[in-house]
């Protein structure tokens, strides 16, 4: 069960990760829609796990591990960023998001029946 604090700082968290991706995510990965869907915060505020979603789904993994290589960049953006909010920048931990592709293969398997 997370408190208010992990809360409100996974959310900090989701939108300026969502701006940085943006932004930083036309230069780096062209052809590619980015979305953060969810960020979770240990309880001691110092690892982030941000869930992404990647369109088209074919290129996540590759996508990823670019991500993954750029992460003290992306890191330190986000500190400029929440710098004033918080005391330290958590770690961060990309994970990719495919919920949404499995909601589509649970479709696509109750349409065939």
């Amino acid at each position: 069960m997370d408190t208010t604090r992990q809360n409100k700082i996974s959310r900090l968290i989701q939108k300026d990760m969502a701006e940085i991706l943006q932004k930083e995510g036309r230069n780096f990965f062209s052809g590619v829609l980015i979305s953060v869907t969810n960020v979770r915060v240990s309880p001691d505020l110092s690892i982030a796990r941000v869930y992404i979603s990647i369109f088209p789904s074919e290129k996540g993994t590759e996508i990823l591990l670019e991500i993954k290589k750029l992460h003290s960049k992306i890191r330190g953006l986000l500190g400029l960023k929440v710098g004033k909010q918080l005391r330290i920048v958590p770690q961060l931990d990309f994970h990719i998001d495919d919920s949404l592709d499995y909601i589509d293969n649970i479709d696509r398997l109750l349409k065939e029946e």
